[in-house]
Order: C-alpha cells, then sequence, then structure tokens
C-alpha cells in the first residue's frame, strides 16, 4: 500500500513539474497574441479594418513579441513582466476594438486586404502552436521567448508592408519567407 501511495506521489510531482514546465505565465500570454491576431484576422475579413490599421496593429503585435521575447529570455516571467505585458496587451485590445468600431472601413475582397489576412491568419497559426508548445511542455519558456522573437520579426515585416495602406504582391513573398523560416524553427524547437 505505501508503495502504491510512493508512486501516486511521485506520479504527481512528475505531472505538476511537466505542466508547469513552460510556466503558466507564459500560457497565458501566448494564448493572448493567438486571441489578438485572431481578432485582426477578423475584423480584415468582416471590413471593420483596413490594411492600414491592420498594419497598425502589427506593429503594436511586434512591440508586444520584443517585450515577451526579451522577458522570456531568463526562463521565466515574473510578476512583474507579466503585469507589463498584460498592460500592453491590454493597450492593443483597446486599440483593435476602436479601430474595428471607427468610421473607416476596409475592403475584404482587395487583393491587398486578402494578402493581409492570410499573413495576419498564418501569423495567428503560428502563435498557436508556439502556446501548444508551451502547454505541452515541448517548449521551455526560454524557447518560447526565443520564437516570439521571431514572430516580432514576422509582424514588423506586416508593419512595413502595410504602412501605406495596401501589401504588394512582391511584399506578401518576403513576408511568407520570414514565415517560413519561422515555421521551421518551431518545427525544431518543438522536437529538440
Amino acid at each position: 500500500m505505501k508503495t502504491l501511495i510512493g508512486i501516486g506521489a511521485v506520479s504527481a510531482l512528475l505531472f505538476a513539474t511537466t505542466a508547469l514546465a513552460a510556466g503558466p505565465n507564459t500560457d497565458e500570454v501566448t494564448q493572448r497574441d493567438v486571441n489578438q491576431q485572431n481578432r485582426i484576422e477578423q475584423g480584415l475579413k468582416s471590413g471593420q479594418l483596413n490594411t492600414k490599421e491592420a498594419g497598425q496593429l502589427e506593429h503594436q503585435e511586434a512591440k508586444i513579441d520584443r517585450t515577451e521575447a526579451r522577458d522570456e529570455k531568463n526562463g521565466k516571467l515574473s510578476a512583474a513582466e507579466t503585469a507589463h505585458i498584460n498592460q500592453m496587451q491590454n493597450k492593443a485590445s483597446a486599440d483593435i476594438a476602436a479601430d474595428k468600431h471607427n468610421s473607416v472601413k476596409g475592403n475584404p475582397n482587395s487583393a491587398s486586404s486578402r494578402r493581409m489576412q492570410a499573413d495576419v491568419q498564418r501569423n495567428a497559426n503560428q502563435e498557436s502552436r508556439i502556446e501548444q508548445g508551451a502547454k505541452s511542455g515541448s517548449l521551455t519558456n526560454k524557447e518560447v521567448g526565443s520564437l516570439q522573437r521571431g514572430q516580432a520579426h514576422v509582424d514588423q515585416k506586416e508593419a512595413r508592408a502595410a504602412k501605406d495602406g495596401h501589401v504588394g504582391a512582391g511584399e506578401q513573398a518576403g513576408i511568407q519567407k520570414s514565415e517560413n523560416r519561422q515555421s521551421r524553427k518551431i518545427y525544431r524547437k518543438k522536437h529538440n
């Protein structure tokens, strides 16, 4: 009986350690990244956001991802770092809502908007893959931080491309090249 209790205690401890490997703060922060990207993409699809607004929001998302990358570099987020990131994400969330409900409308069927929609959706998918890796324990906080630096790079490319309100085919090709590089990096880190 004591052996079963001992095995149960060791199993519970192992499970708890694995579940917290990426830390609850990292999971929450990364889930918000996914949600914000999905909201931007949905705004583009509905016409509530135009390409230029989406680019400005992606610029803001790049700053958040850079902050996450810097703060997760040591392997964990402190309470102060988490609070600062949450504050940045709250501001981005409010800006998304304001842009979606202003008088500026986009044309979701324009080639530029469709390009931006595809890029933002891919960005959301990659954030989701990072989040899944953090939750499963296949990514450490340090690895999540490194991947967020790559996400910031992609976000910034999207922001630059949309700065003038139009994303051309050549600009999208450059973004896709960065997204492909980031996708390979996510795969490698999740399977190392």
